[in-house]
């Protein structure tokens, strides 16, 4: 059986703040670094060890990562950060506050920018100082590449190539990966995995701070999944 297991990172601070994050570098809140040690210990628990370790380029996932593997004495094993499993960029909306910006634009309005599969958020507009173009993480990209917002969809398009180019190798090669990333890129993921439909992706929440398992079977097809408790 094939076993790799993902994490959202622990509560940020605009997670806190009730504010669209996306590919904004924020940090943990307390109780996020909280949420990473108990991830760490419920993994130390169930005896789990690490090949290699996937992280996005964003400081919430990678402290995240780090306080989990310092947990369970494996702070030695190869990690690799990437960008394509970054948050969704959620364009002109990162940094508002989302209950500010339904009482604006309508719930509903607010509910199918966050929640619909392929509808986009406003888009950045060029130059705005939010751009991730201006970033040094991301100056070896293609500026085409860079978003000015994403759906669900698009976040798809990103993660899924780094998925079968990078873990689902390793995976087959009989090594045990842990991803620490983001709701919806992890979400993104998990609708390969479990060959959820757009409506089935919709309902699925994933928690921060809280170890989930997927086991595969040989070919990399959906076995089960459980959170660690």
């Amino acid at each position: 059986m094939k076993k790799v297991v993902v994490i959202r990172h622990g509560q940020s601070v605009w997670n806190l703040e009730n504010r669209f994050t996306g590919w904004t570098d924020v940090p943990l809140s307390e109780q996020g670094i909280q949420e990473a040690h108990l991830a760490g210990q419920k993994i130390k628990e169930a005896h789990l060890q690490f090949d290699e370790v996937y992280t996005s380029v964003l400081q919430r996932a990678i402290r995240t990562a780090h306080i989990v593997m310092e947990e369970i004495g494996q702070l030695w094993v190869p990690e690799y950060k990437s960008w394509r499993l970054n948050e969704r960029h959620y364009g002109a909306l990162q940094g508002l506050n989302k209950q500010d910006t339904a009482d604006k634009y309508g719930e509903e309005q607010v509910t199918l920018w966050r929640r619909s599969y392929d509808v986009l958020p406003p888009l950045l507009e060029p130059g705005d100082e939010r751009s991730a173009s201006l970033d040094p993480k991301y100056q070896h990209l293609d500026p085409h590449a860079i978003p000015r917002g994403e759906s669900l969809q698009t976040t798809l398009v990103r993660t899924l190539p780094f998925w079968q180019d990078h873990i689902a190798p390793k995976l087959l090669n009989n090594e045990t990966i842990l991803i620490v990333a983001h709701g919806n890129s992890l979400r993104s993921i998990a609708m390969h995995l479990e060959g959820l439909t757009e409506e089935q992706i919709l309902e699925l929440e994933i928690p921060t701070g809280q170890p989930l398992v997927y086991e595969l079977n040989d070919d990399l097809s959906f076995h089960s999944k459980y959170y660690l408790s």
